[in-house]
């Protein structure tokens, strides 16, 4: 599959600095910022600053060094919002790709929600 990166999504511009955003902590390779729209009282998005479109692009296409500095960016943001098992009462990352996935905007980003019961994953279909 060939992946098509829109550099004007709304995070190519948050990494450009042309919207402003709620940083939680940055990286050389990722960016973690707080939800404008929150569906829980943790709500944080992680997203890698490479061009990469959905989970299995960044997989397929990152450097090592982009790889280990975002999943370790994703863990360290958890523990510190305080949501980690050992620190809180555990918390769900959801990353959305493709149209089936109801992916919203072409860059890869994972979502850290916690803070509260989240409830099932899933409705039955």
């Amino acid at each position: 599959m060939s992946y098509q990166y829109d550099d004007q999504n709304i995070f190519a511009k948050i990494l450009r600095g042309e919207i402003p955003n709620s940083t939680v902590r940055e990286t050389e390779h990722s960016l973690a910022f707080h939800d404008i729209a929150p569906r829980a009282p943790v709500h944080i998005l992680v997203i890698p600053k490479g061009a990469y479109v959905t989970f299995d692009h960044f997989a397929r296409e990152a450097s090592e060094a982009e790889i280990v500095d975002y999943i370790r960016l994703v863990g360290d943001v958890a523990h510190e919002a305080g949501v980690t098992p050992d620190a809180g009462d555990g918390y769900r990352l959801l990353a959305n790709s493709g149209p089936n996935g109801v992916q919203d905007v072409p860059h890869l980003h994972v979502h850290i929600v916690g803070g509260r019961r989240l409830g099932k994953m899933l409705t039955p279909a």
